[in-house]
C-alpha cells in the first residue's frame, strides 16, 4: 500500500547567531555621532547669551577685553590654525620618512629603537610635552634657530622679532607630539602595499628612492592622508603644551617667532575666572568654533582622501 507523502510546510526562520550582535554593534556606533550632537547643542545652549549679543561679528572680531565685555575670536582661531598647520609641516617629511625606514627589512635592532622610541612618545603626557619645551625646546629654539634666521633675513617680515616663547615654539612642541601618530598610520599604511609592485619595479631597473617615491608612496597616498589628518586633530585641540610655550598674546602676529594665542588655551587659562552671564558664554562660544573648525578640516580632509583614492583606483 503506498503512503501518502505530506505536503511541504514552510521551515521555521532561524535567526542568524551574529544578528543580535550586529545590532548592539550598530546602536553602540550611533552613540558616537548622537554625543557630536550632544556636545554641539549643549554648546549652543550655553553660549547663547553671547552669540545674540556678537554675532557673526565675534568670529573676525579681534578684540579680548572682560572688563567692557567686548569679546572677538579672530586672534585665536588664527593661532590655532596656525601652530597646528606649522606643525603637520614640520612633522610629516619626518614622519613618513621613518615609517618608509621602519617598513624596510634589514637593520632589525635600529628599526627597533627607533619603533620603540616612537611609540613611546605617544605615551608621554601632554604636560610633559609642556615642561620640556618650556626650559629645553624653547631656549634651544630661541637661540640657534630664532635669532639666526631673523638676523639673516630681515627683509623678511614675517621672520622678524624672534621671542622665547611663540608661534614657532608652539608648532615644534606639537610636532613632536603628532610624531608618533603620523608615523604609526605611515607605516602601516606603506606596508600594506603589495610587495609585488616594489620587485617589479626594482626588476625593472629603479633604484631604492625611485621605488620608494615613484611607487610605494603613491600607493600608499590615501592612508597617508587619513593619518594626516588624524595627526591635524591632534594638533587642533591641543591646550597644555601650547599654552606654556606660545607666549599667550592675544594678537593676530606678523612673524611667526611673536607671541599668540590658540582657542584651547584661552579657555583653560580663563575659564576658572569667568564671571557674568557674557564672559562665560564667549569661552564657551570659543569653544564651539574649535568644533566647527576641526570639523571643516576633517570634511575637507576626508573629501580630499576619497578623491585621491578615487584617482589611485582609477589609474589602477
Amino acid at each position: 500500500m503506498a503512503t501518502s507523502v505530506p505536503a511541504a510546510q514552510a521551515l521555521p526562520v532561524t535567526r542568524r547567531p551574529f544578528d543580535g550582535f550586529k545590532a548592539v554593534i550598530g546602536v553602540v556606533a550611533s552613540l558616537v555621532p548622537a554625543a557630536l550632537v550632544l556636545i554641539t547643542l549643549t554648546l549652543l545652549q550655553q553660549a547663547r547669551p553671547a552669540i545674540q549679543q556678537f554675532g557673526l561679528r565675534f568670529v573676525v572680531g579681534t578684540a579680548w577685553n572682560p572688563v567692557t565685555n567686548d569679546f572677538g575670536a579672530l586672534p585665536g582661531i588664527f593661532g590655532t590654525v596656525a601652530t597646528s598647520f606649522m606643525a603637520l609641516a614640520l612633522a610629516l617629511p619626518v614622519g613618513v620618512a621613518v615609517a618608509v625606514i621602519l617598513v624596510e627589512p634589514g637593520q632589525t635592532r635600529i628599526r627597533g629603537v627607533i619603533g620603540i622610541g616612537i611609540e613611546l612618545l605617544a605615551a608621554i603626557p601632554s604636560v610633559v610635552y609642556g615642561i620640556w619645551a618650556l626650559y629645553v625646546l624653547a631656549p634651544w629654539a630661541y637661540e640657534h634657530v630664532e635669532i639666526p634666521v631673523a638676523g639673516r633675513l630681515t627683509t623678511v617680515g614675517f621672520l622678524a622679532d624672534p621671542a622665547p616663547r611663540g608661534l614657532f615654539t608652539a608648532a615644534l612642541v606639537l610636532a613632536v607630539m603628532i610624531l608618533p601618530t603620523l608615523t604609526a598610520i605611515s607605516r602601516d599604511v606603506i606596508r600594506a602595499v603589495p610587495r609585488g609592485l616594489k620587485e617589479n619595479a626594482i626588476a625593472l631597473g629603479a633604484t631604492w628612492w625611485e621605488t620608494t617615491w615613484k611607487v610605494i608612496l603613491p600607493s600608499a597616498r590615501a592612508g597617508i592622508f587619513g593619518a594626516t589628518i588624524l595627526a591635524l586633530g591632534r594638533a587642533l585641540g591641543e591646550t597644555i603644551a601650547v599654552t606654556m610655550v606660545i607666549g599667550n598674546a592675544y594678537v593676530i602676529p606678523h612673524s611667526i617667532f611673536s607671541p599668540a594665542y590658540t582657542l584651547s588655551a584661552i579657555i583653560a587659562n580663563e575659564f576658572s575666572e569667568a564671571t557674568g552671564p557674557i564672559y562665560p558664554a564667549a569661552l564657551i562660544e570659543l569653544g564651539l568654533i574649535l568644533i566647527m573648525v576641526t570639523l571643516v578640516v576633517n570634511v575637507f580632509a576626508l573629501l580630499l582622501v576619497h578623491s585621491t583614492s578615487r584617482e589611485a583606483s582609477l589609474a589602477a
